[in-house]
């Protein structure tokens, strides 16, 4: 039994012992030998990886971004393309830097970019750079109109700015806010004045008269538009031609009660409170309505979505039958067509317009997440179209897969969808069925649309469900390959579309940056070589990918599987102890066969090798990479499925890496800390001690966005809450439990940690679990001290419960 240090509701560990104390600092000038201290030392020990890659406008040149030693300022590099050579950029060349991100006019002669609020010119024969805005206010989203008249932003403003003349005019204002112009009733008093007093009536009627001459006023062709009080814009998307605008509001509904976080280490030595985000469905849903503007005729066109397919529908009537029962409240049958709103998370990409202005395409979602509509306006017609329609049972994937748009015979839209139970590539021409592009059990993401509009390029793990090459598809569906590298690969098409520039990384090294000749059978060329000595002179273990399989489904756990690299943690029984690392977010891959982004874990598991440990790194059912089945199947039994899962990866340690049954160590932090807990409370015959970080306790205490996704919301689905929260199954606990958690951690509050703590001690849990807190930390710790602090006690605790020696 592990005995406790402290009795206190929260308590630190006790102090390094001499084996802790050695583990945790350098004890030897080996570069190649792994230590706590160094692993968790600042990052920039290894190397700081290429991040941002781009192209320059002609091509002949590659951009990236790299984080600076010892700062988080981003210094920027150059490689010119004809030597190859890595030229560090200063300071002041950053709006030359910014130049070359310029949308071209048609006829290719300029650009135009914005650059720290303010929009510039570029003549590309010259290269001479010009600022054409000229007040301080910022100005924002600058694309050609035509070659010589250029659109922008600035806040809610819409303008045009004319090369020629240099005079910029604006052609629209959208304020959330009623017309100050619009008469309200007057009262007596009011009404009383200009009738006794000829002053007043005068002024009055020349108020009226210059209030007629500006709506008559043929020359400013500028309107203000008034939204009214108590409207939030959420979709601002202009036309490429400027003359029409897609606008989505919603009205402002209180949210629900912000919960609080008191910060303890502050400057001025007080405790500060910070109001944090309100818990899961706290928040009335509020619809998004929409508009199409057109801005050359000043008319406001409403877009009807109450006829979408299955809107009227509530998927989720029985739970809520259920849950008015258990709850105690009266059911209300649905009234009236469901919430939506336009999926704007990447920069208003919820809406796409075909390069003539004719046609756009929305990007809908039911705020119940059970549905996603692609629907398409022509804007002469004004009628609104479905052209996609997908409903789950589950939730749809709102977090990626999402990418839609136009080709460029502005009648072809293309999209990503899951429908098949895999993301892959679709068209539709107008009126005909829809046509899938790729197919089989992979996933297809970062669409670039070939400027002829007759190929697609992407990214996908066709080859395998953790390697991820690029691939060009026709629109007949021809498939290419165009990189072997292996690994994981992301990329930038070339403006010529004759190379890619690719970010390249395997499971030991860090991402570089590649060039690959798409007319050559030549081998990407590495152009960047940012890893340190330091790094590349450690032995780094590579994880092999095993493919565990599973007691439960017809498919097996893809995992890394890292052997011992000595007998040092033999038993008497001639078996090896192992730990299990359970990656964070649910939704996310970590057996792939690139970088990994836990990479202090993956250089801990390497040390853990080092010293005797086997280690499984599982990508249990909830991961990213493995299509819409293995993500869904925690609906709304979150915490279920996953376990199910890392029991079938003990018992494969068992079986074959001769780990011993009863010196299984798990540990994660996140939703990886949430599984320890669900692990040691349910399956602690498996499980012989644990460490949860940062961890979730009670999924009703998490934000509204994420978990409604897979449990519906509290009230609607209280069962589903009930069956995933650790702290309903906490007395389970009887094995060793480490729980850490950052103190201002304002994704996964501080308070969870502090309620299954209260749980703990009035369950009488004492002898099984100890509290290490972080006062300044929040959910991605951030100082190097809490880091070696935090994996020193995970250390610990492994050597105390599941080393024999």
């Amino acid at each position: 039994m592990w005995l406790s240090k402290s009795t206190l509701c929260v308590s630190l560990l006790f102090a390094a012992s001499p084996v802790l104390a050695e583990t945790a600092a350098d004890t030897t000038n080996n570069s190649k030998v792994l230590s706590l201290k160094k692993i968790m030392a600042d990052p920039d020990w290894m190397g700081n990886a290429p991040s941002n890659p781009r192209w320059s406008l002609d091509g002949t040149a590659v951009f990236y971004s790299q984080k600076a030693q010892g700062h988080s300022h981003q210094n920027q590099f150059k490689v010119q393309l004809e030597d190859k050579k890595v030229v560090a950029l200063a300071d002041d060349e950053a709006l030359y830097l910014a130049s070359q991100q310029a949308e071209k006019n048609q006829s290719g002669t300029n650009g135009v970019f914005a650059y720290q609020g303010d929009l510039f010119l570029i003549e590309f024969s010259s290269g001479k750079i010009t600022r054409f805005s000229s007040d301080d206010a910022r100005q924002s989203n600058p694309r050609f109109v035509s070659d010589e008249v250029i659109s922008y932003f600035e806040g809610r403003k819409i303008f045009l700015y004319e090369m020629s003349s240099g005079l910029a005019r604006q052609i629209a204002d959208f304020k959330t806010t009623s017309d100050p112009e619009q008469k309200a009733s007057k009262s007596y008093l009011e009404q009383s004045q200009p009738r006794l007093l000829s002053y007043i009536e005068k002024t009055e009627k020349e108020k009226d008269f210059q209030a007629e001459r500006r709506k008559q006023n043929k020359i400013s062709q500028s309107k203000t538009w008034y939204l009214g009080e108590g409207i939030d814009i959420n979709t601002f998307r202009l036309s490429p031609d400027a003359n029409w605008l897609i606008l989505g509001t919603i009205k402002k509904s209180k949210s629900g009660k912000a919960d609080n976080m008191p910060e303890f280490v502050t400057a001025d030595g007080y405790v500060n409170n910070r109001n944090v985000r309100p818990l899961v469905g706290t928040s009335k849903p509020t619809n998004e309505t929409f508009y199409l503007i057109d801005l050359k005729n000043q008319q406001k066109y409403p877009i009807d979505t109450d006829n979408l397919p299955g809107i009227n529908d509530d998927p989720l009537a029985d739970l809520k039958k259920d849950a008015a029962k258990k709850i105690g409240y009266k059911y209300k049958e649905l009234q009236e067509p469901r919430a939506i709103y336009a999926h704007n998370w990447t920069a208003n990409r919820g809406v796409e317009w075909s390069d003539n202005s004719n046609n756009v395409a929305l990007l809908l979602y039911s705020y119940d997440n059970k549905d996603r509509w692609i629907v398409g306006l022509d804007v002469n017609k004004r009628k609104l179209k479905t052209l996609h329609w997908m409903s789950d049972d589950a939730w749809i994937n709102d977090w990626t897969f999402n990418e839609f748009g136009w080709l460029p015979d502005n009648q072809t839209l293309y999209y990503v969808s899951e429908e098949d139970g895999y993301a892959h590539l679709y068209i539709k021409k107008g009126k005909r069925r829809a046509r899938q592009l790729t197919e089989g059990e992979y996933e297809v993401s970062n669409v670039t649309v070939s400027k002829d509009g007759q190929a697609l390029y992407f990214k996908a793990n066709k080859k395998h469900p953790g390697i991820y090459e690029i691939y060009k598809v026709s629109l007949k569906g021809k498939l290419q390959a165009l990189t072997d590298l292996g690994g994981v690969n992301d990329y930038v098409l070339s403006p010529d579309e004759t190379k890619l520039l690719i970010r390249h990384s395997t499971t030991t090294r860090l991402p570089e940056l590649y060039l690959k000749a798409l007319d050559s059978e030549q081998p990407a060329e590495k152009i960047t070589d940012t890893a340190s000595a330091a790094f590349k002179a450690v032995e780094w273990q590579k994880p092999e990918i095993v493919e565990v399989p599973s007691s439960h489904i017809k498919r097996s756990i893809y995992s890394r599987f890292y052997q011992a690299k000595n007998n040092e943690k033999v038993g008497a029984n001639n078996k090896k102890p192992a730990v299990i690392f359970v990656h964070g977010a649910g939704y996310l891959q970590n057996s792939h066969q690139g970088w990994s982004g836990y990479f202090r874990e993956y250089m801990f598991h390497n040390m853990l090798t080092e010293r005797g440990y086997v280690v499984l790194d599982m990508d249990y059912r909830a991961s990213k990479g493995y299509g819409r089945d293995w993500r869904t199947a925690i609906y709304r039994q979150m915490g279920t499925p996953e376990l199910e899962d890392l029991t079938d990866g003990a018992k494969w340690l068992v079986d074959n890496a001769n780990v011993d049954p009863q010196r299984i160590g798990i540990y994660g932090g996140s939703y990886g800390g949430f599984m320890t807990f669900m692990a040691l409370f349910k399956s602690p015959e498996v499980f012989a001690a644990g460490a949860a970080l940062r961890p979730v306790t009670d999924w009703a205490h998490y934000n509204h966005g994420y978990t409604s996704n897979i449990l519906n919301t509290p009230r609607t689905d209280p069962d589903a809450y009930e069956k995933s929260s650790p702290i309903e199954f906490a007395e389970g606990l009887n094995k060793p439990l480490l729980i850490a958690h950052g103190m201002v951690d304002d994704n996964v509050f501080f308070k969870d940690t502090v309620r299954l703590v209260q749980r703990l001690i009035e369950l009488e849990k004492t002898p099984y679990f100890e509290t290490a807190i972080y006062p300044v930390e929040p959910h991605s710790f951030r100082q190097p001290s809490s880091w070696l602090d935090e994996y020193t006690r995970i250390y610990q605790l492994f050597e105390r419960n599941l080393n024999e020696n």
